[in-house]
């Protein structure tokens, strides 16, 4: 019974141990504490107001819900800074009569990431992603904000996979 007791002791401290190594969120362990999330500017030739106020509050959501870096309004360790380029409807599928069945609305971002403490993680890159309608629906109110979840969830979730994933 004594052996079984510390072959369990040894094999719960060897469990702990582990799980500094590895976490869920399938970040990497990152030399920082702090990150910073300078405001997106919406420089789209469509202005759709108020997305770059959402898109910013769900960048920094996504980082401090996936890791345990603090956020800060200055002087971050890593900083994510860019602006919406892009915010355009484009028909997609065509009836018989040469009507629009489907839209899609597509958002783009330029994303300018630095990291302070490692200079080989900088990038700036574009992020995009879509999100398909009906073309008789109009995109307001409720359809604009299950839009923009789908979209900004994508491209937050890419931002964070290229910056702290390295996926």
């Amino acid at each position: 019974m004594r052996y079984l007791i510390i072959a369990f002791c040894v094999t719960i401290s060897l469990l702990v141990n582990s799980c500094g190594v590895y976490n869920f969120t399938g970040a990497k362990p990152v030399d920082a504490k702090t990150f910073q999330v300078n405001y997106f500017q919406n420089n789209a030739q469509l202005i759709e107001p108020g997305i770059e106020r959402t898109f910013t509050l769900e960048l920094q959501d996504i980082i401090q819900n996936q890791t345990n870096l603090n956020l800060v309004s200055q002087g971050g360790e890593l900083l994510y800074e860019g602006e919406i380029v892009d915010y355009r409807i484009t028909p997609m599928t065509a009836t018989a009569d040469q009507r629009a069945a489907q839209n899609r609305l597509t958002i783009s971002v330029n994303v300018r990431f630095t990291n302070r403490n490692k200079e080989d993680d900088n990038f700036e890159k574009r992020f995009s992603f879509f999100y398909d309608f009906d073309a008789n629906q109009q995109l307001v109110g409720s359809q604009l904000s299950t839009a923009l979840d789908v979209i900004f969830e994508r491209i937050t979730q890419d931002i964070f996979n290229e910056s702290l994933a390295k996926w």
